[in-house]
């Protein structure tokens, strides 16, 4: 799959990304330069692993005919050491009253298996960057 950003010249430092059928709007925010118009690289990258982590366990629920009900996941980023080498993520993961506490723990560590999870904590990526002309 191939995504592709272009800037969008209605603002300062908007821009699109298109995803196969999917268009969204990236910009920073206001002190950043940018009139907040959209999430910007950082939220887009801590939402991929809150929506892993929930789509993974509702993709596994519906495999074991489990009836899952509600799932919430909220992502809160430190960033305060990023230039460190450590940009601290925390997961909340709430999931329907109703369900026993042996199909919690279990959707519990389905969520740590994501794909975005692992991506995030087990594999080198590899990134080149190239001049189009």
């Amino acid at each position: 799959m191939t995504i592709v950003i272009e800037r969008d010249l209605s603002a300062p430092m908007r821009h699109t990304v298109q995803i196969g059928q999917h268009r969204l709007v990236v910009d920073m925010g206001e002190a950043e330069g940018g009139s907040g118009s959209g999430p910007n690289p950082h939220d887009l990258y801590d939402a991929a692993l809150g929506a892993c982590k929930a789509l993974t366990m509702l993709w596994y629920a519906q495999r074991k005919n489990i009836d899952v009900g509600d799932i919430r996941v909220t992502v809160a980023r430190d960033d305060s050491q990023e230039s460190q080498g450590t940009y601290r993520l925390q997961a909340r993961i709430a999931l329907d009253p109703s369900l026993d506490d042996a199909t919690r723990q279990k959707l519990m560590a389905i969520a740590d298996r994501c794909p975005v999870h692992k991506l995030m904590t087990q594999v080198t990526t590899v990134i080149d960057t190239v001049a189009e002309v």
